[in-house]
């Protein structure tokens, strides 16, 4: 299946899709040294929470999809050069409200884990004025 949301987003920086299922996701990303927050190469958790949240997305693949909450783990540090793999299925829809849960693993190990609340709206976020 192809991407059917976020599609001008910066691969480099939110990861690479390499599965998309019905309700189900898997992208990859290498850590660059731009994501680096200091000069031993710790990459800053938003890179990790931006991966979470593209293969959130992809899960849902709906053009109009919107993160609305989520509530994150960070379970390890993540340096420059190390893979990641982020695992998104959607464990709940009612509607247009999909609960996502999302796992990021750099081999073995979970860096990250979280449930990702995403939206589907009738038309872009930015279209929606004063009621989004």
């Amino acid at each position: 299946m192809l991407p059917a949301t976020h599609l001008a987003i910066d691969r480099r920086l939110c990861g690479e899709p390499l599965e998309i299922g019905a309700g189900s996701a898997v992208v990859v990303f290498t850590a660059l040294p731009e994501m680096a927050a200091d000069d031993r190469g710790l990459v800053h958790g938003g890179f990790v929470f931006g991966l979470a949240d593209y293969a959130a997305m992809l899960a849902v693949n709906d053009p109009h999809v919107v993160l609305g909450g989520a509530e994150v783990r960070f379970l390890k540090p993540v340096t420059v050069g190390e893979r990641l793999v982020a695992r998104a299925a959607v464990e709940e829809a009612d509607g247009r409200r999909s609960r996502v849960g999302v796992e990021v693993r750099r081999g073995e190990d979970v860096v990250m884990s979280g449930a990702f609340a995403c939206f589907t709206l009738d038309r872009h976020v930015l279209d929606m004025g004063d009621q989004g």
